[in-house]
């Protein structure tokens, strides 16, 4: 019985590494997917045209700001209606510019969020594409240390370029 036992766990000792060794494993580079694969560019492009005009307006409303800004420094030593108005005029102005650019801040983000979440299904789309067509049996996306002869980034790139994840 003990033979037996010590056979059993030899052969399953020597399959274990054969099994190993068609073992194959992948990692993507996320940060590097968000940054330069072309959907991601697109959602940029798109971010930035989408916010343009907003922006702007509120640089507009930063060079009127300054413009009052210098022409009370200006008439700094004149006390008068005008100048109170005028006072008054900039200190609207800031309050009202502090709250665009904090809801242009906010609408920014959301929208680079919801972009970004888009081109995270494609490229995990991409990815199974890829783990499944070229046999991987497992694919990471976050590592502290990424062995070159593993990373399947630029494979998962140029499959967002051909555009065939779809979208």
């Amino acid at each position: 019985m003990r033979k037996l036992l010590g056979m059993g766990l030899l052969l399953t000792a020597c399959a274990v590494p054969a099994y190993a060794a068609d073992f194959r494993i992948g990692i993507v580079n996320t940060e590097r997917i968000l940054r330069e694969s072309v959907p991601a560019v697109k959602a940029e492009k798109k971010i930035e045209k989408e916010f343009a005009q907003r922006d702007q307006e509120i640089k507009q409303m930063m060079k009127q700001a300054k413009e009052i800004q210098a022409a009370l420094e200006k008439d700094s030593g004149k006390p008068d209606v005008e100048h109170r108005s005028k006072e008054r005029e900039l200190a609207n102005l800031n309050v009202n510019l502090q709250r665009l650019q904090r809801e242009f801040r906010e609408d920014l983000n959301l929208r680079k969020n919801e972009e970004l979440a888009q081109v995270l299904a494609r490229a995990d789309k991409a990815i199974q594409a890829i783990a499944e067509s070229e046999k991987y049996d497992l694919i990471l996306q976050e590592a502290v240390y990424r062995n070159p002869q593993i990373d399947i980034t630029e494979k998962v790139l140029e499959f967002l370029a051909d555009d065939k994840a779809g979208k």
